[in-house]
């Protein structure tokens, strides 16, 4: 199983504490980053702390929530490393994974339901990187966060 760093705002907490709960029954270790109230915050704080926490080796993949997964996508991607996907279905899930190596799934809890986010959770999990004629372009990717890498 594996090591999953969950985060949301205040417009998706709900939807991530029921895919935390969801990946718990399921067997996988779930570091959960908050928020876990309808108190407004900032979507960027717990974007970065989710990419943050797979740079760092602490989780092996990461679920982001907020009003429409746009915004908490955006916030992984501005960190070295993190490849957050908005997905909406299971093909989005699966081609996140399978095509773009994402390792953040990211859902937005006004568009997407809790049925089709556990299914498209369950895809993102199981589908594994397909490499190929794909590799390049996630390594270009890895070139245009070097850009910027702070480090």
């Amino acid at each position: 199983m594996a090591r999953i760093a969950v985060g949301a705002d205040h417009a998706g907490f709900r939807l991530k504490d029921e895919l935390a709960a969801y990946l718990r029954t399921s067997g996988h270790e779930v570091l959960d980053l908050g928020t876990n109230s309808p108190e407004s915050v900032d979507y960027p704080d717990y974007g970065a702390a989710v990419a943050r926490a797979i740079v760092a080796g602490e989780a092996d993949l990461g679920l982001a929530c907020c009003g429409t997964g746009l915004g908490i996508a955006m916030a992984v991607n501005k960190i070295y490393g993190g490849r957050g996907a908005p997905c909406h279905d299971v093909t989005s899930a699966r081609l996140a994974r399978a095509h773009n190596n994402a390792n953040v799934i990211c859902f937005g809890e006004r568009l997407t339901g809790p049925e089709v986010a556990r299914e498209a959770l369950d895809m993102f999990l199981s589908t594994t990187f397909e490499g190929g004629r794909h590799a390049r372009r996630v390594e270009k990717l890895t070139v245009l966060d070097r850009e910027y890498d702070p480090r």
